[in-house]
């Protein structure tokens, strides 16, 4: 018999086999026999993982600096993790999202869920944005963007290493234009009638959220005449959208000067300029000061960076959570709808929409919740892996 290549990591027996074998992509450092061989494997190794009887589940990632030791790539322990293997996968996604989008605006590889843990892709046409979240990722990192040339035909290939998964893999934070030349500009991006800018080179995550999209479009069709506000518009997202489908004004906050500029030149690009203005500034002091100034909104939007990235931060997010729909609400007119968005995993839509609901009540004011959104389906959901389905949209009519 021949001999295996790669190393066997094998599950103590407060390892949930069960688990694995039914689809959860996970194996934390507690539940592996850690010896010194197994600490000594080089962060991004493949190895084979066996339940504590010995038996064979499949390859997987190791990274023994993470508290998830091993992520689970492939079920067939002979099947080499190559160029050939990624250009399966990539051939999968392109299939699925060809099916779903009439141009190549989208997210690509949403990580676990298609088959490649850690690693998310957004495609802006001929260019590619790569964040390599995993060990194993950044070390083939060269293997991955060839058969995502090859399968894809994208010309600029541009790795954003940064953010707070890689910190929590022990990677180092870096930007490289690993095929290509780096735009020189910001890409248009048409989404829901809407011209979005995306800076891929240093604009937040990967330049544009795309999660976004279906959202974007329920509160647009809420907006045709209406006055809206975007609160934590980034480059436009909501405000944007609404001016494609017929909004009277939108006025955009954000803190960031260089996300605001971006959608200024969206809303120029659109030929609305006219019916756009930003305000720079703290979401939360923005917010007090257009209830002083007795603003009121047809629609108003609030979508916050993630308030409760991890379990404890849980409370204080629900809190925050709170706080922006109670200081949101107050500025909606009678019969006027208010959508409030979040990203954090830890937050469940119950607990998130409670918080919300909570708010909206502190001021003074009653709600129904007319629609509940996810993240569009270019952002597809493993069922075993809640954190894939961190996004949440409740709108409510005040």
């Amino acid at each position: 018999m021949e001999q295996s290549p790669y190393p066997v990591v094998r599950l103590n027996p407060k390892g949930d086999a069960r688990a694995i074998r039914h689809g959860f992509p996970w194996v934390y450092a507690n539940e592996v026999v850690t010896d010194r061989r197994t600490k000594g494997l080089v962060a991004g190794s493949i190895a084979i993982l066996e339940d504590a009887d010995r038996t064979p589940m499949g390859l997987v990632a190791v990274n023994p600096a993470s508290k998830i030791f091993c992520r689970m790539l492939e079920r067939d322990i002979n099947v080499p993790i190559d160029q050939a293997w990624f250009e399966a996968k990539f051939r999968l996604a392109l299939d699925y999202r060809s099916r779903l989008y009439p141009g190549p605006f989208y997210r690509f590889i949403h990580a676990e869920a298609d088959g490649l843990p850690g690693v998310v892709i957004d495609r802006f046409g001929d260019v590619a944005v790569v964040q390599p979240n995993a060990a194993y990722a950044d070390t083939l990192i060269e293997t991955l963007v060839d058969a995502l040339v090859a399968v894809t035909g994208v010309t600029t290939v541009i790795m954003n290493g940064t953010g707070r998964a890689r910190s929590l893999e022990g990677l180092e934070e870096r930007t490289d234009v690993l095929r290509g030349t780096a735009p020189t500009a910001p890409i248009p991006v048409p989404m829901n009638g809407a011209i979005y800018l995306a800076d891929v080179m240093g604009g937040q995550k990967t330049g544009l959220f795309f999660d976004q999209r279906p959202n974007h479009a329920f509160a647009a069709a809420l907006s045709q005449g209406s006055r809206v506000l975007d609160v934590f518009s980034h480059v436009g997202g909501f405000g944007l959208a609404a001016l494609a489908n017929g909004a009277a004004s939108v006025l955009a906050v954000d803190g960031s000067a260089p996300a605001l500029e971006l959608a200024e030149a969206g809303a120029a690009a659109m030929g609305v300029s006219d019916r756009f203005e930003t305000r720079r500034g703290d979401a939360f002091a923005v917010l007090e000061a257009l209830a002083e100034e007795g603003a009121k909104f047809d629609v108003v939007i609030c979508d916050p960076p993630a308030f409760a990235p991890g379990r404890k931060s849980l409370d204080a997010g629900l809190r925050a959570y709170e706080r922006v729909a109670r200081l949101a609400a107050g500025l909606v007119a009678d019969g006027g709808f208010l959508g409030v968005c979040s990203c954090s995993h830890a937050a469940d839509l119950t607990k998130f929409r409670n918080a919300s609901a909570r708010g909206i009540g502190r001021a003074g004011r009653r709600s129904q919740v007319i629609h509940t959104g996810f993240a569009g389906p270019d952002h597809p959901l493993l069922p075993h892996l809640a954190e894939s389905g961190y996004l949440k949209a409740v709108f409510f009519r005040l």
